[in-house]
């Protein structure tokens, strides 16, 4: 069994296996300010998809909606496969936590993730890697972030452009940023790390109004533009990610998100909805 932390993170072990339900815990190598890391939360959901028997290809879109934060301490999944086509699988998936003093469980988290079997077919990508990106090797790394969030540490995350603001003046401008990323301790790319990797960007309000307000994602959808062939060419290397926010509006924005290869390979694209607070 892997020792890596985002392994353990994904840890599930299954009661009914056939049944789709499954037991974890939170890991504390992935917690945020109020719970876990809202992508490795992401990870698990796709991961008791992909331990699923019945499972059909591999997976085309995951939608996670964070209905409350998962608290420390055990939770159960139940993966669902509701529909199975010819080359399409639709699942749900449900993420629950044990009631307060035995009562009903609490449900964290619902998704959805449509999986399919690939055919050979013509392909190409309408949205290049940004050329003017120099390598990671030649960008400084982030180092710095909030103190108790412990899921930064587990990335190498190094800025092109829109870092976090040097200063909170409320300065109006861009939100675009422009990164490197990968495991801070190296592990092969996957579907399940790939899901974490397409929500590692900071709220884009924080960068648009350069005021650090409280944030937190309400949904989130990726998108996956590969095969298990092409994330094995990735193996442990960095990702290129861009993310921008869109339309900021009465306590809620959009942003979306970009992930390449080094190799300029278009991997997996994201959208997410996202609570502000004035």
């Amino acid at each position: 069994m892997s020792t890596h932390p985002f392994d353990k993170a994904l840890a599930l072990q299954h009661s009914d296996i056939r049944a789709g339900h499954f037991t974890g815990a939170t890991s504390p190598d992935y917690w945020n300010m109020v719970g876990p890391f809202g992508g490795v939360t992401a990870a698990i959901a796709l991961q008791s998809v992909l331990l699923h028997p019945d499972l059909l290809g591999t997976p085309i879109a995951l939608t996670v909606n964070f209905a409350a934060a998962l608290e420390a301490g055990p939770f159960d999944v139940q993966a669902t496969p509701v529909r199975t086509n010819r080359s399409t699988q639709h699942w749900t998936v449900q993420i629950t936590q044990p009631g307060t003093g035995g009562g009903a469980p609490n449900m964290t988290t619902t998704a959805t993730v449509v999986t399919a079997a690939r055919r050979q077919t013509w392909g190409e990508s309408d949205l290049p890697m940004p050329a003017d990106v120099p390598p990671p090797e030649q960008v400084e790394r982030f180092s710095i972030g909030p103190s108790g969030v412990a899921w930064l540490d587990r990335y190498e995350m190094r800025p092109v452009s829109g870092g976090i603001p040097s200063r909170w003046d409320e300065d109006l401008r861009h939100s675009e940023s422009r990164l490197w990323l990968r495991d801070a301790e190296r592990r092969p790319l996957d579907f399940a790390s790939l899901a974490a990797l397409s929500d590692v960007f900071y709220p884009r309000v924080w960068l648009r109004r350069a005021k650090h307000v409280p944030a937190g994602t309400v949904s989130i959808t990726t998108y996956f533009h590969a095969g298990a062939a092409q994330l094995a060419e990735v193996g442990a290397d960095y990702l290129l990610g861009r993310a921008v926010g869109q339309q900021f509006f009465n306590g809620f924005f959009d942003q979306q998100a970009h992930l390449w290869s080094r190799q300029g390979v278009l991997l997996a694209t994201s959208n997410q909805i996202v609570y502000y607070k004035e």
